[in-house]
């Protein structure tokens, strides 16, 4: 029996988080990922490091025909290679799916297909429309519209259609959009039966827009656009203002920049898109092993000589967890020291591993980490590990010597500045001139001096002036302070977490 080499897999309609729990595990199993541009990046975070990204979309830089997508595919799986071809929406459902798979079914090539969360009926729920109601028809009719590229309106016996009185959905592009409606006033839909025109379907832009047949008419006609677009008509549509959801959480229609290291950003961004917020990926800084990682080994080969170990970062876990398991070392090697993190966050990180913190300090300063240290036994003669940042400050070293303690201070990560903000897809720093960026969200010192270094100090502040600036704990703050950035957001508890339920707090205040 032959293996799967193809997996055909729809990819929802815009909201990464639509894709099936099978089509997750696909994507993240394949060695080549081809997707159609539609297809949302952020769910191209989900493939493995090392898998060929291929961009075949009509909208892509270089799009490709049908016949060669299918081609591709093929010699793809020939190759040796496990490939998922991501496709909008639902393979099957208005879309070429099936061609493919008969391609790969005619060039002997195994393939499964893995069912999609199709748009027509997941883009109006996002709208508070459900396609079915009681009371509202019992039929649901989907036409074919932009979806096959085409911009002719469909060929459907429009009569017979309108007698069914039920819900017709429609992802039409702008050219068939004021067609479709002309067909369904002239075939006898009432002027004042309700529809709506979903814009931008499922993703934090989302717009909609409610009316008459008549109403929508005369404003697609008098005020074109060029986008496609979703449209219901039917008695579902007056439910819309019961119902709707999606465009009514707390961050809905907010641009929020995030500056995390992109490999780190995914809690926050995933965490601030659940409040509805149109998150831009702009990593100022990055992670990197040390120059010499041998300090950091022999630490992590011997921990039980060490009576304290101070975490005062993930990145510091993480570096440190990385080296204790080269070798046949395994977390047993820490029953003997005990563990401190600096806030919460690091503590839930430590506990990702399964393992129990001694100690979280109240205060995450270096005197009041020395202190809660001090208050759970002698310090005198301690022998404590402080794996840190290349540049972060040795302040809790030095008091802790001061203490009586014999430390071992080791750098366990680099942190290294990023040369510059992304300049297309989105132009970042565009979008700061124009005043388009709501919240900025920085979650370490190191985070802000990067971002001054790329904007300019005094231009940084200039920015930001009408932006508003959320900081994850107290030194991010002060280093944006000192560097003339305003503060208007911090959470009492320093945790992701926290930060995002501290904006969305901020704007549902403000409203």
């Amino acid at each position: 029996m032959k293996r799967v080499a193809v997996y055909v897999i729809g990819a929802g309609p815009g909201d990464p988080r639509l894709m099936t729990v099978h089509g997750l595990e696909c994507l993240r199993a394949a060695d080549v990922v081809v997707y159609d541009h539609l297809v949302p990046r952020r769910l191209l975070r989900h493939a493995r490091a090392d898998a060929e990204l291929i961009d075949v979309g009509t909208a892509a830089p270089q799009p490709m025909a049908q016949e060669a997508i299918s081609y591709l595919v093929a010699e793809k799986a020939r190759e040796g290679k496990l490939v998922a071809r991501l496709k909008w929406g639902d393979p099957f459902v208005f879309n070429r799916g099936a061609e493919e798979a008969l391609f790969l079914h005619e060039q002997g090539v195994p393939f499964e297909i893995v069912p999609g969360v199709p748009p027509g009926i997941s883009v109006p729920a996002y709208a508070g429309v459900p396609v079915s109601y009681p009371g509202a028809g019992d039929s649901i009719t989907l036409l074919r519209g932009y979806e096959d590229d085409n911009r002719a309106p469909p060929d459907v016996d429009w009569a017979s259609l309108v007698r069914l009185d039920g819900t017709i959905v429609c992802c039409a592009s702008a050219q068939q959009l004021p067609h479709i409606l002309e067909a369904l006033r002239a075939n006898g839909w009432a002027a004042d039966t309700q529809a709506v025109l979903i814009y931008n379907g499922t993703l934090p832009d989302q717009e909609t827009v409610s009316g008459t047949i008549a109403e929508l008419l005369h404003l697609v006609r008098e005020h074109p656009r060029r986008k496609g677009v979703t449209l219901v008509t039917g008695r579902v549509a007056g439910l819309r203002e019961h119902v709707r959801w999606y465009d009514a959480r707390p961050l809905f229609g907010r641009r929020v920049l995030v500056t995390r290291p992109r490999e780190q950003a995914g809690e926050l961004v995933d965490r601030l898109a659940a409040l509805g917020a149109n998150t831009v990926e702009a990593p100022v800084i990055r992670i990197a092993p040390p120059e010499d990682r041998e300090p950091l080994l022999q630490a992590a080969a011997a921990p039980d000589a060490f009576d304290w170990i101070i975490f005062t970062s993930v990145n510091a876990i993480e570096a440190f967890m990385k080296a204790l398991y080269e070798g046949d070392r395994d977390i047993r090697m820490l029953k003997g020291p005990r563990l401190c993190t600096v806030g919460p966050g690091t503590a839930e990180k430590l506990a990702e591993y399964g393992i129990k913190v001694d100690l979280v300090p109240d205060e995450f300063r270096a005197e009041g980490v020395v202190r809660a240290m001090a208050h759970a036994g002698a310090l005198e003669g301690m022998r404590v590990l402080l794996p840190r940042a290349d540049i972060g400050r040795e302040v809790i070293a030095e008091e802790l010597r001061r203490a009586g303690a014999a430390v071992t201070d080791v750098v366990a990560y680099r942190t290294v500045a990023e040369d510059s903000l992304p300049d297309n897809d989105p132009d970042v720093y565009g979008l700061l001139l124009e005043g388009r960026i709501d919240v900025v969200t920085f979650t370490s010192a190191s985070a802000v001096r990067s971002f001054a270094r790329i904007c300019g100090t005094d231009q940084a502040a200039d920015l930001l002036k009408n932006t508003v600036v959320a900081v994850i704990g107290p030194s991010t703050a002060e280093a944006a302070r000192q560097l003339g950035l305003p503060v208007t957001i911090q959470p009492s508890s320093y945790t992701i977490a926290a930060l995002v339920d501290a904006i969305g707090a901020y704007y549902a205040t403000s409203r």
